[in-house]
């Protein structure tokens, strides 16, 4: 390939990847990355980090071989460089105006310092809801919005939204951003009832360009804060003012007002699901380097494979390891990791695996209500949706036809076999959809 062949073909998968794609996904994974330098022997790639360079090889790698010079194996000649950071000192160096906007705010949280995007480990369960928070923090106010992300304790979720606020205070510093739990937001304005100062915190909260909310869930049976926070709410949405709000339940599972559910589900509802094998693995090796300890892959995998309901227990069990290699100086090997782990190690329960759980786990990665599966709409994303369950009860459930399509609202054993038949005919050519049911399964299989 001649040198201008080179660059037209990178500019031919450009334009191939825009056309084909989600925007989002366009934006977040193949936007930022940027062509190098290029000569008949290959393509050297420039990406922000090492995310993205495995995230184009686990997916476009087929695609731009068509596009870009071949090796003899038949993939891409490509090689890639992580992009330099962009003035690093920024967080370190604004600290005067963090506390300074604190004490205008009232009760912020200070952004964990360790919760960016960059120390985000992605896999499967979590792949689609980093990209949107990423989409978000590139362009607040333009993409998703609001963006609610919900998902079980110690999954990520405030790692995400911390990382979407300091991105957002890096890369977009006249924006004004406030980060708050809750209970927080119900103890400012309790706080400023007392002071009568509740008028200036309306306006402060109502001049935001980003407001970041965690833990929404603790917002239940208290009608008058809610009544307070969807005014809020519904101010920033319509000047296009970014809300980023995480929970451990979806809207539609919330006790909470009709009106502030439609009000969460307007942007885009993303489940943060279980981190699967391969993840927890990542994350182990990552956190362990992180604390200088040395862990065998044999050893990372024994942790992973029995400890897997959330990242906190992960980072609980390497602290606990790194104490114990650092006063006993001793190697770490399986059985001495079982024995430091003993509370923490678990074998996975062997869970009856029923209708009622296959579908509310669809209802839940499908972000559809549970009433509508067992419904008649056709809406496509619902009819969908209720393939997908039935599939999965077909293929894990052992009664009889008739009995597993009548746990579906009464439906015909017909009906079923023709969902089943649709989704294994899909599952042949779809990859996503084979990673969401992958998804559905483990969840069922852990939860």
């Amino acid at each position: 390939m001649l040198d201008c062949e080179i660059k037209n073909g990178w500019q031919q998968f450009l334009e191939f990847a825009q056309n084909k794609f989600a925007r989002a996904e366009f934006d977040n994974w193949i936007d930022p990355i940027k062509l190098s330098s290029y000569s008949p022997e290959g393509v050297v790639l420039e990406v922000p980090n090492i995310f993205v360079q495995e995230y184009l090889l686990d997916n476009y790698k087929d695609v731009l071989a068509e596009f870009l010079p071949q090796r003899s194996n038949g993939e891409p000649a490509l090689s890639f460089v992580i992009a330099a950071p962009t003035k690093p000192a920024t967080v370190q160096s604004a600290p005067a105006p963090e506390k300074e906007q604190t004490q205008q705010s009232g009760p912020e949280i200070r952004l964990n310092p360790t919760y960016r995007f960059e120390n985000f480990i992605e896999g499967t369960s979590n792949q689609f809801v980093k990209s949107a928070a990423f989409g978000v923090a590139t362009r607040p106010g333009k993409t998703y919005n609001p963006l609610f992300i919900h998902g079980g304790v110690g999954l990520g979720k405030t790692h995400l939204l911390h990382g979407i606020g300091h991105y957002v205070r890096e890369n977009h510093k006249k924006l004004k951003v406030h980060a708050i739990t809750t209970e927080a937001f119900i103890n400012d304005i309790v706080d400023s009832l007392r002071s009568k100062s509740l008028d200036r915190m309306k306006r402060y909260y109502r001049s935001l360009d980003l407001l970041l909310v965690d833990d929404i869930q603790f917002l239940q049976n208290r009608q008058n804060f809610e009544e307070e926070f969807c005014n809020t709410f519904e101010t920033l949405i319509h000047q296009n003012k970014q809300v980023v709000i995480t929970s451990d339940k979806p809207p539609s599972q919330l006790k909470l007002s009709e009106r502030m559910v439609a009000r969460m589900e307007w942007g885009l509802v993303a489940h943060m699901g279980i981190p699967d094998l391969e993840t927890r693995v990542a994350i182990i090796k990552h956190k362990a380097e992180n604390k200088n300890l040395t862990l065998s892959s044999q050893v990372a995998f024994y942790i992973a494979e029995h400890i897997y309901n959330n990242v906190r227990q992960l980072e609980g069990a390497i602290n606990r390891l790194c104490a114990y290699a650092r006063f006993q100086n001793a190697d770490l090997t399986i059985d001495t990791v079982e024995r430091v782990l003993n509370e923490l190690v678990q074998a996975l329960p062997q869970k009856k695996i029923t209708v009622d759980s296959i579908i509310q786990s669809v209802a839940q990665a499908f972000e559809v209500r549970i009433s509508d599966l067992r419904g008649d709409s056709r809406q496509k994303e619902i009819a969908f949706a209720r393939q997908v369950a039935m599939y999965l009860a077909k293929e894990t459930i052992e009664d009889s036809l008739m009995k597993i399509a009548a746990s579906f609202g009464g439906k015909t054993h017909s009906t079923l076999l023709h969902a089943w038949k649709k989704i294994a005919e899909r599952l042949t050519s779809d990859e996503a959809l084979r990673r969401q049911i992958q998804m559905v399964q483990r969840n069922l299989e852990t939860s």
